[in-house]
């Protein structure tokens, strides 16, 4: 007997519409305050600059060299300096005006990007140079990140931060398949040095929408009187007392470092191994960021701690099997598949973090904290993508690539120890299943 079709209602597309409508303001819900808006929109142009730059660079450098060695190195130079200043601009993110110092930072960043961009016009950059100029973005970069990360917080209200966390991770996101995918077109066209003044203009946009913001100051009074010094080891100190923020980290630490090397790599698999070109090392990365995307796009939602937790798992265990999987694929639509799982896997991982850490933290350490966030996932790059380098030049990139997942996949188990230990903590408890934002 055939099932009875339901009758449509007049009301049904009404209520599937406010439904909708309904996830959609949950899901963007931070936008409704006007600094993170201004904010926000300006990032959406500037990051799609930084991914074509990112792409031409690494491009560039391969071009000049033919050495997986020196691509290793130009990671280097770019992450070196956020172990060197990262500590030191979470100590100025608590205690002077963050905005002020995020529009030092992007403007630094465009006149980077114009001096790169008119030394490749010219036809003067080398590997020297190209490296010099990596290291001074680095330096920027070391600065910029832990206080915009920070600054997040006094741009939205407490309920709606891991929301706005969420939204600053899709943005990013965004512009990493945006950006690559432009970028390739850009390469195989124009050259490198016209994604190098794409990047620079783009800056104006963050730095239109900083300026256009109205910030409450801060009260920083607990500071008066104290050194700087004394700031950064009151930091340090408030780490390494609380175990959550103190695991966190030093997971990240190890995953980022060992585990996140696949992009040094990227032009070696797009020139000799899957031999597609400028055009498919953008296409490449664009798959990395689709997946990313997608990822950055789940985390919007309202998430309990339970929650993040799991998808510390989930994410380090689909991003170690998607790169293992992209490491030894000869086929270029199962390499973007691999690197659309292993992007997804490697955001739902980083995201959560950065929301545990969050919302984990008293605002007077916020910037401290999130400096040390920004050490232990950029900072810990270089001694990763030297040895990853030196093992894709003496064996092969996959093998290297092969060793990035090994590492994933092994704190993917550490993590499945440490829930299994938790939930049985929890045995006779109440599992937890507020909003994160009720939980702290």
């Amino acid at each position: 007997m055939r099932p009875t079709k339901t009758a449509r209602t007049p009301t049904d597309a009404p209520a599937l519409g406010a439904t909708v409508t309904a996830g959609v303001r949950t899901s963007f819900r931070s936008l409704r305050h006007r600094n993170f808006r201004l904010y926000w929109s300006g990032q959406l142009v500037s990051l799609v600059g930084t991914w074509m730059q990112t792409v031409a660079q690494g491009w560039l450098m391969y071009r000049l060299s033919a050495d997986p060695v020196v691509l290793s190195l130009l990671a280097f130079a770019q992450f070196i300096p956020t172990l060197l200043f990262s500590l030191p601009a979470g100590v100025l993110a608590d205690r002077f005006d963050k905005r002020k110092i995020i529009i030092l930072t992007q403007t630094a960043s465009l006149l980077e990007a114009a001096a790169l961009a008119a030394l490749t016009s010219s036809g003067h950059a080398t590997p020297g140079s190209v490296l010099a100029l990596a290291f001074i973005f680095g330096v920027i970069t070391a600065i910029d990140l832990p206080v915009r990360a920070s600054f997040v917080a006094e741009m939205v209200s407490t309920e709606d931060l891991s929301n706005a966390i969420a939204l600053n991770s899709a943005v990013f996101n965004a512009a990493r398949v945006v950006g690559p995918a432009i970028a390739g077109l850009v390469l195989a066209t124009l050259g490198e040095a016209s994604c190098f003044w794409i990047n620079a203009v783009s800056y104006i946009a963050v730095l239109i929408g900083l300026a256009r913001m109205t910030v409450t100051p801060r009260d920083t009074s607990h500071l008066k009187g104290v050194s700087a010094f004394s700031t950064f080891r009151e930091g340090i100190r408030h780490v390494l007392q609380v175990t959550p923020l103190r695991n966190l980290l030093l997971l990240l630490g190890v995953m980022a470092g060992f585990g996140f090397q696949y992009s040094v790599l990227l032009p070696v698999y797009a020139k000799d191994i899957l031999h597609s070109g400028a055009g498919g090392l953008g296409l490449l990365t664009a798959a990395f960021g689709m997946g990313s995307l997608l990822s950055a796009v789940r985390m919007t939602q309202h998430l309990t701690r339970w929650d993040l937790r799991k998808n510390l798992l989930i994410g380090l265990l689909v991003s170690g099997i998607g790169l293992g999987g992209f490491a030894w694929s000869r086929s270029f639509p199962l390499s973007m598949a691999m690197g659309v799982a292993a992007g997804f896997g490697l955001i739902l991982y980083v995201a959560s973090t950065n929301m545990m850490l969050q919302v984990t933290t008293d605002d007077r350490y916020r910037g401290r904290v999130m400096s040390l966030y920004t050490v232990m996932l950029v900072g810990t790059a270089p001694f990763g993508a030297v040895p990853s380098g030196w093992v894709a030049k003496h064996f092969s990139a996959p093998v290297a690539t092969t060793g990035s997942a090994l590492v994933l996949l092994l704190g993917a188990l550490w993590i499945a120890y440490r829930l299994r230990a938790i939930l049985q903590r929890e045995a006779e408890g109440p599992t937890e299943a507020a909003p994160i934002d009720k939980v702290g």
